[in-house]
Formats: C-alpha cells, sequence, structure tokens
C-alpha cells in the first residue's frame, strides 16, 4: 500500500511536465504522411523530403495503395499534414478516401497534393472539391513556345520557365526569387466562385494547354495567365493546401538544374524550384504567416476589471495582443491595419487599433447612444496570413432615470413655458376671485 501512494505521487509529481510535453506550444505540423506512387520518389525527390526533417518535420512514408493506411485511430489524427506525391492512383488503400482526405482538411490539417500527365480522377477530384480545376484533357500539358526552357535538344516546348510568382514575402520568403521555375505539367484553372484559391506561380500569356504529340483540331481550353501551375487555398479554418500541376518541379534532378528563359540572355546555375517550394511547404505547414491572438480585454477608461454591462455614452477602452509563428517562436505581429468592430446587426464603430510595436493593440472610443447587446469584433484577413476572428458580446444599457441631470440646458424653454403657465394661472385665478 505504502509503495502504491509513492508511486502515485511520483505519478502526479511529473504529470505536469508530462501535459506539458504534449501541449501544442506551436502550431507547426510535425508528423506528415507522405503517399507515392513508387518508393522510388523517395530517392528521386530527396532534397525536398531531407529538407522538410531537417526543420523538425517526421515523415511517415507509406504507398498510397498500402492496405494500412489510415489517418485516424480511436477518433483521433495521427498525422497532422498530408503530402500526395501519388498522381496516377485510382484508389487509395486501407480505409482512406476522397472523404476521408477532405475531412482531413476540415478539421484543420494541412495538405500537399502534386499532380501530372494522366493524372487519375481521385486527384483531379480532391483538387476540384478544394476549387481548383485541371484541364479535362488527361494527356494535355502546358506548351508555352515563347516561354520555354533552352535547352541543347529542341523539344516540344512543354519544360515552362516560368517566374510569375506571387507577389507575397509570407509565402515566399523576404529572400526575392530571381531564377524561374521549371514546370513541366499540366495546369489548371480556378473555380470563380471560390474566393479562398490563389494562383502563387502562373503561365505567360502565350501559354496553352493541350496534346503535345497531337495537332490542334479545336482551340485549347485553357490559354494564357488564366492557366495556373501552381496554385494554394486557405480554408475558413486556416487549414492550407498546396496545388501543383508538376511532380518533376519537386524532383532533385529539376532542384540541380540551370535554367535559362527563351528570350532572355540570363543564364541561372540554378533553377529556383528549391527555394520556390522551400519557401511555399513553409506558409503551408504554418511555419510562417500563421497569427493568434491573446488577452483580448475590453474596460471604462480609468478602471482595468471588465464589467458585465456598459451604459450608453461610457468611455471605454479595447486592446488585444496579436503574435506571429516565426518558426521556432512567436513575435510580436507589427501592422497598422488591424480593427475593432462595435457590432449591433451592423458596426455603430469602427475603429484601427494603435499598436505599442510589441503586439499589443488598443484603442479607446465612447459607446454610442444606443442600448442593446453589442460585439466586439475584430476579422482580420490578409494576404499569406491566417484568419483572426476574435468576438465578445457585451450589453448597453440605457440611464436610469436617477442618473440623467436634473436641469438640461437645452430644455429651459420647457421650463420656462411650465414655470409661466403656472404663474399665469395664478394671476388669472387672483384676478377672477377678488375683482368686482
Amino acid at each position: 500500500m505504502a509503495n502504491l501512494c509513492i508511486t502515485s505521487l511520483i505519478f502526479l509529481s511529473f504529470l505536469p511536465i508530462i501535459c506539458l510535453s504534449f501541449s501544442p506550444e506551436n502550431p507547426t505540423d510535425r508528423r506528415i504522411l507522405v503517399l507515392l506512387d513508387d518508393f522510388a520518389l523517395k530517392s528521386s525527390h530527396s532534397i525536398f523530403f531531407k529538407a522538410l526533417q531537417n526543420r523538425g518535420f517526421e515523415l511517415d512514408f507509406k504507398l498510397a495503395d498500402d492496405r494500412q493506411i489510415n489517418l485516424q485511430r480511436y477518433g483521433q489524427y495521427m498525422y497532422d499534414g498530408l503530402v500526395l506525391f501519388a498522381p496516377n492512383t485510382e484508389r487509395f488503400g486501407g480505409s482512406l478516401d476522397l472523404a476521408d482526405v477532405l475531412d482531413f482538411v476540415d478539421s484543420g490539417h494541412d495538405l500537399i497534393l502534386s499532380a501530372d500527365v494522366n493524372a487519375s480522377d481521385l486527384n483531379r477530384n480532391i483538387a476540384a472539391e478544394c476549387g481548383v480545376d485541371f484541364d479535362e484533357d488527361p494527356s494535355a500539358m502546358v506548351i508555352d513556345h515563347t516561354n520555354y526552357a533552352v535547352s541543347d535538344t529542341e523539344g516540344d516546348h512543354t519544360m515552362i520557365a516560368s517566374d510569375d510568382f506571387v507577389q507575397s514575402d509570407v509565402m515566399l520568403g523576404s529572400a526575392k526569387m530571381e531564377a524561374p521555375v521549371l514546370f513541366k505539367g499540366i495546369g489548371h484553372s480556378l473555380n470563380s466562385a471560390n474566393n479562398l484559391a490563389m494562383k502563387v506561380l502562373g503561365a505567360s500569356p502565350s501559354a496553352y494547354s493541350a496534346n503535345p504529340k497531337s495537332k490542334l483540331s479545336n482551340p485549347p481550353s485553357l490559354t494564357g495567365s488564366a492557366i495556373s501551375l501552381v496554385s494554394v487555398v486557405q480554408a475558413r479554418n486556416n487549414a492550407r493546401i498546396m496545388i501543383a500541376g508538376s511532380l518533376d518541379m519537386f524532383s532533385n534532378r529539376l532542384f540541380k538544374s540551370g535554367v535559362q528563359k527563351a528570350g532572355s540572355s540570363n543564364k541561372y546555375e540554378k533553377s529556383g524550384n528549391e527555394q520556390f517550394v522551400t519557401e511555399l511547404s513553409k506558409w503551408v505547414f504554418h511555419e510562417r504567416g500563421h497569427l493568434k491572438a491573446v488577452n483580448v480585454r475590453h474596460h471604462k477608461v480609468g478602471e482595468t476589471d471588465e464589467p458585465a454591462i456598459y451604459r450608453i455614452n461610457d468611455d471605454l477602452e479595447y486592446s488585444v495582443e496579436i503574435f506571429e509563428w516565426s518558426g521556432t517562436n512567436w513575435e510580436p505581429y507589427v501592422s497598422n491595419d488591424v480593427q475593432v468592430q462595435f457590432y449591433m446587426m451592423s458596426p455603430y464603430v469602427l475603429k484601427t487599433l494603435s499598436t505599442n510595436q510589441n503586439g499589443l493593440y488598443y484603442t479607446s472610443f465612447k459607446v454610442p447612444d444606443v442600448y442593446g447587446v453589442f460585439q466586439f469584433k475584430v476579422e482580420y484577413h490578409r494576404l499569406g496570413y491566417t484568419s483572426l476572428s476574435l468576438a465578445k458580446q457585451i450589453p448597453v444599457r440605457p440611464f436610469r432615470h436617477n442618473e440623467y441631470e436634473r436641469f438640461i440646458t437645452t430644455a429651459f424653454p420647457y421650463y420656462g413655458a411650465s414655470f409661466s403657465t403656472m404663474a399665469g394661472f395664478f394671476i388669472f385665478s387672483f384676478i377672477y376671485l377678488y375683482s368686482k
């Protein structure tokens, strides 16, 4: 019995440490399932996988048709991210299917999907559910007779050298992309009804999508700048998705390959593929552009405690702290476009928050002369950053009967009218009673 008590005490003493070790102190996904068509991809794409592992990710490689594939165990997800490098797989192994992949994303997890020529319907359907539509022609590739990559042998101009990058430091890093990205694969378009999807690498106006081995009999369905080579989606739950039309784009061969764009005298010893893919994967797996808001507070001016109710025309202060994950720790987020609304059916007050450059955002304003149930709302949406949606409800009451001023200056004419009426009645009564 004594030994049991001692064992229990030891366990309880280590319980805080155990809880701390399993608590999500950072938003970075650490365990990633990689599904492959062939294990040979582990060596042919080893630079990309090695870069992920060097950043602290634990990769679990499986064939896409492995019967042991399972994303969940006892109702809990075993992985934080999913990489699908299986463009030819028609059906996943185990219990994994299209619905499971979509549920994985709907639960806030991240996804990288790379299709290729002759991409399977399964990959096309996953992309379509994310608002990305690949060319319907299964043999089509992106062709560009103007912005192709120069090579020693004259080819069919399907090796594209693209430098149409998204202009976002949070997505592609602060280091400027100098060399073009080599791309050989299929193009896609973005569903116009989906405002969450965005092109991060596009084709030039001279590009088109067609079968390079046959003559064009009909106009191509995808042409020009409407063709997206790589797109990303940030869902409303802040899950992030990257969809590319080329598996070769991630390969060691194109990472190390030199590149010269047709019509340009600039020749680069190394393509921009490694920099582009590495920086974009940091964004996808929340190593960059991930925000959190803490310590949302409001109170009357001159006080520190948060009241249960405000009165109309009260002066109040509102503050919130916002931090950004840098990949290793939380750092103050600095911006000048964070706003708060004092909202009831529509915003009665809209204020841009000031900042002390250390993550604290604050403002003060007067409660409007309207009573009801209001909300403090912060809806922050900025390109490349996770969305912040903060709401705090607070009622606003009118003045009580004993809180009004005894005499209101603007009511003096009415006071005068009342007293003059009483004086007139007194004079009239006196004259009526005592006059003959």
